[in-house]
């Protein structure tokens, strides 16, 4: 999940390099949805370990 995010991070900073605001600005929007579940999943990882040892 995380290599996902970060793939579409580069491809938004390459689209905003070369001026395609539209595709950087939706990519970047993507990144940002990524990291968010790949926290939240994390974060549970963390709950869920825990309480079981």
């Amino acid at each position: 999940m995380l290599s996902w995010t970060l793939t579409f991070l580069i491809i938004a900073l390459l689209a905003a390099l070369l001026g395609f605001t539209g595709i950087a600005g939706t990519a970047a929007g993507i990144a940002q949805l990524l990291f968010a579940i790949f926290l939240i999943m994390f974060l549970v990882s963390l709950i869920v370990g825990r309480k079981r040892a």
